[in-house]
């Protein structure tokens, strides 16, 4: 048997032009070299305190948002409900306030939740131009089951922290929170409380070493 060699030894069709085989062989290496780019590519912001806060607050979103579809909440409305739920009535000034948000859009989400049924505005007694909104009692029991949701999405969050962490990341990102609303012009009330809770848990923290 006469062995062979050259390009059918290789496999290759002996019958394609020089110039074929030169291009099919000089793609095969360029795809090899784009896969190679691709799998060493990194995000723009890597580095960035700002990517990283915006990605886990992307991923958090979207865990709570799918469970919050159950209820027949989007994500972000969740938020009033629980402002609602521990305040007992708020002004629309009071709770977009506490949201760190404009008056627009609370309005708007308060309209939405409104019709859903879950809250409900009423004039204040002596001066009509203030709304106060609470929760109905469908709203009330929308708070629990919006409660139990955050429990699992914390849980899941803070699952590779230790207490140590844990406490140190509420402290980082409130202190990243309030630099961002102080240059927005949003600092106030909320940012005051802030503070407190970061004392209490300073105090905390020297009583337990």
């Amino acid at each position: 048997m006469q062995l062979q060699d050259g390009p059918a030894a290789a496999g290759i069709d002996a019958g394609a032009p020089v110039g074929d085989k030169q291009k099919r062989d000089r793609e095969i290496k360029d795809a090899g070299a784009s896969e190679g780019s691709a799998k060493k590519m990194r995000p723009p912001g890597v580095r960035s305190v700002g990517w990283a806060l915006v990605q886990a607050a992307r991923l958090h979103r979207a865990r709570t948002g799918d469970r919050l579809a159950k209820l027949g909440l989007f994500a972000g409305q969740e938020q009033v409900v629980q402002a609602l739920a521990a305040a007992g009535t708020m002004t629309m000034g009071d709770l977009a306030a506490l949201l760190r948000v404009r008056p627009s859009p609370a309005s708007k989400t308060v309209t939405r939740l409104a019709a859903l049924g879950i809250v409900e505005r009423r004039a204040e007694s002596g001066d009509g131009r203030v709304v106060r909104v609470q929760l109905t009692e469908s709203g009330l029991a929308k708070a629990e089951a919006i409660e139990r949701i955050q429990e699992e999405v914390e849980a899941e969050l803070l699952d590779h922290l230790d207490k140590t962490d844990r406490r140190r990341l509420r402290k980082l990102l409130r202190k990243a929170a309030r630099g961002l609303a102080e240059a927005a012009g949003a600092s106030g009330p909320v940012s005051e409380v802030d503070a407190e809770i970061e004392a209490e848990e300073d105090e905390a923290e020297a009583i337990a070493v």
